[in-house]
């Protein structure tokens, strides 16, 4: 699992307010102050430099992109993912509706248990939005293969899906917005001519 890496940020411990910094400090007055200033140096540095964190997966709303459930697809399937790649369903029971944590929670403890992995950056890319009799949206989307888990017995993927996989999540609006709500059945999605920004 690349993408539960430790921070990269984590810097060296400050000197607290009032603790011992390692100096002696003189009663004799240094040198007096010099008019002119003092030269540069580099500052020193404790940490490596950062570079912007790359997006664990890409969604691609395409057409679809004024619709708010897909708005609302965009900005929750980056959780949802991330409960995928780390195989820990607890993300979703906190802040997913329950039907939807159900519908996948069970995935995610089969690939735990299996020791299947899946590593970033994967790509969704949404190919149609549908209003549904049960007031929600189904948001059909296509997965690409590094979405999909890899299965280090067998050296394959677990869903072989050169071409991507579908995948149909109902969405449904609540007081915090639009959240996925269930998945559906996939039949009629056709990822063949989809093309993957990642």
């Amino acid at each position: 699992m690349s993408a539960c890496s430790k921070d990269t940020n984590d810097g060296g411990r400050p000197v607290p307010v009032g603790g011992e910094s390692g100096t002696t400090t003189s009663s004799t007055p240094s040198t007096a102050p010099s008019s002119e200033p003092p030269a540069t140096t580099a500052p020193a540095t404790t940490a490596k430099p950062t570079a912007p964190t790359a997006k664990q997966v890409i969604v691609q709303p395409g057409n679809f992109a004024s619709n708010p459930a897909v708005q609302g697809l965009v900005t929750s399937y980056p959780l949802y993912f991330q409960a995928l790649v780390t195989k820990d369903d607890t993300i979703l029971k906190k802040q997913f509706p329950s039907f939807f944590y159900a519908d996948v929670s069970q995935g995610i403890q089969d690939a735990k248990r299996n020791g299947w992995v899946m590593r970033p950056p994967g790509s969704v890319v949404v190919v149609g939005a549908k209003s549904t009799p049960d007031n929600t949206v189904a948001v059909q989307t296509c997965r690409s293969q590094t979405t999909q888990y890899w299965d280090p017995k067998t050296r394959n993927w677990t869903v072989v899906t050169p071409k991507g996989s579908p995948e149909v999540i109902e969405m449904i609006k609540t007081g915090i917005g639009w959240m996925p709500y269930r998945l559906a059945t996939s039949k009629g999605v056709n990822c063949g001519s989809v093309r993957y920004p990642a």
